[in-house]
């Protein structure tokens, strides 16, 4: 089984970035979907971005295209989010997660989380 652990949340100032990472343990074969979502206080958890451990396809929520990017090292097991052009509506609670061989666009399916990561943007 893959375990996930996010780091490189923080606080940072509106129109700053910050990089998100993912360690993956475990069995991190290719044929992953390997994804980013957020949640923040009072609403529900939206996928932000995918990347498809086996071609590198990627795929982006609307609200962070052109702005965030992510990136996979294959060979450390690693997942990426660079986050650019932050806004306040972007802070929450940032979660790395998984799922094996399917579309990844398909966010309900995702089913290997990481804790979480703070992400506060202040205005």
């Amino acid at each position: 089984q893959v375990q996930l652990v996010e780091s490189g949340g923080g606080s940072v100032q509106a129109g700053g970035s910050l990089r998100l990472s993912c360690a993956a343990f475990g069995n991190t074969a290719s044929g992953y979907c390997m994804g980013w979502f957020r949640q923040a206080p009072g609403k529900e958890r939206e996928g932000v971005a995918a990347i498809y451990t086996g071609g590198g396809s990627t795929t982006y929520a609307d609200s962070v295209k052109g702005r965030f990017t992510v990136s996979q090292n294959y060979a450390k097991s690693t997942l990426y989010l660079q986050m650019n052009s932050l806004k306040p509506e972007d802070t929450a609670m940032y979660y790395c997660a998984a799922v094996y061989r399917v579309n990844c666009q398909a966010w309900s399916l995702y089913n290997i989380w990481g804790r979480g990561t703070q992400v506060t943007v202040s205005s």
